[in-house]
């Protein structure tokens, strides 16, 4: 007896990096070892020392196959088995388990935009389609397209045992939105890279592409974006140590802005529910903020908050180790642990 098991892996494509994977044909029971593959043709290593080294860092059951076939996400790592320079995961690592007492939830909220014959889904042949106000989680197939495609993914994220929490059509035709967490910077990271690749996977069977561009339609549609919702263990028991979170993370506004994701100014505007890139705000229940603090947040005096900048298309393990190193690191200077 045999079973598949699909490698995916994470490119050295720029300014934003995409997944691969292939197939490795391995005996019952057999472990899962380390593989390799052609990097010069990934953005990962010249032609004349093309190899690299994938080594499986989680693995789920492959929902597309069924069986006892798996998923197995890797880690990119150079032949003498250190860390890739692409290898971002190896970078979140140190600082998750520095700061793993303070015991920090994520909440990623994944916006993407579904694509068929070089449009979005539901943008007529020629011209557009009715504005925008009615789509965001709407019902009626003059509202919503591609709704077997995001049920398909949501089966499939379930039966994958991913932290999948909910799915909702978006502000714009053919733009929708699902949720990974709450869980820990390295399997949120994790769940959310493996959902990716089961999108763009699904959406193959229907002839249709998914993309995280951060502005699939310039002009008055919103963009696309990866809100993160954020908490640790102070946070969740207390408000002061919110307010020293949002203020950590405005001192630290551009350097989060440049690790957020390409093109993050097409994005943030100022406009369509966006702080402009270049300024930090936070606010109670205020969309057009870089970092919202829920409402309920505030009446309960404990919680999380929303950093409302990261793009559609940003590297989580770039986001979580930002926000845990930013925040953490204030938290414990404040003595609010």
């Amino acid at each position: 007896m045999t079973y598949k098991a699909e490698y995916l892996w994470i490119d050295g494509t720029e300014p934003t990096a995409r997944l691969r994977s292939k197939t490795r044909i391995l005996a019952d029971g057999a472990e899962l070892p380390i593989w390799g593959f052609d990097g010069s043709s990934t953005n990962q290593a010249p032609g004349k020392a093309s190899d690299c080294v994938l080594k499986p860092v989680f693995t789920c059951p492959d929902p597309i196959r069924g069986g006892d076939n798996v998923l197995v996400l890797c880690e990119v790592l150079l032949t003498d088995m250190t860390p890739h320079p692409t290898n971002t995961r190896a970078l979140l690592t140190p600082v998750a388990e520095r700061f793993a007492d303070q015991d920090s939830w994520f909440g990623i909220e994944q916006e993407y935009t579904f694509f068929k014959d070089g449009r979005p889904l539901g943008f007529p042949v020629s011209g557009f389609p009715a504005p925008q106000g009615f789509y965001y989680c709407g019902v009626g197939a003059d509202e919503v397209y591609g709704r077997d495609i995001v049920e398909a993914h949501l089966d499939a994220c379930i039966e994958a045992g991913l932290a999948i929490s909910g799915i909702n059509a978006e502000v714009m035709p053919g733009q929708w939105e699902f949720q990974v967490g709450p869980a820990g910077p390295l399997a949120v990271s994790d769940h959310l890279w493996v959902a990716r690749w089961l999108l763009y996977r699904i959406a193959e069977d229907f002839g249709v592409s998914a993309t995280l561009d951060p502005k699939p339609v310039k002009g008055d549609w919103n963009g696309a974006g990866a809100h993160t919702n954020f908490s640790t263990k102070a946070m969740r028991s207390g408000y002061d140590a919110i307010i020293t979170a949002c203020e950590a993370l405005s001192h630290k506004a551009q350097e989060h802005i440049a690790g957020y994701g390409a093109e993050i100014q097409n994005r943030l505007t100022g406009m369509h529910e966006t702080a402009p890139w270049s300024e930090f705000s936070y606010g109670v229940s205020d969309r057009g903020a870089s970092v919202r603090i829920p409402w309920q947040v505030e009446v309960d005096k404990h919680g999380y908050i929303e950093d409302r900048r990261p793009n559609a298309n940003c590297d989580p393990y770039v986001v979580t180790r930002l926000m845990v190193d930013t925040c953490c690191s204030a938290l414990e200077k404040a003595s609010q642990v």
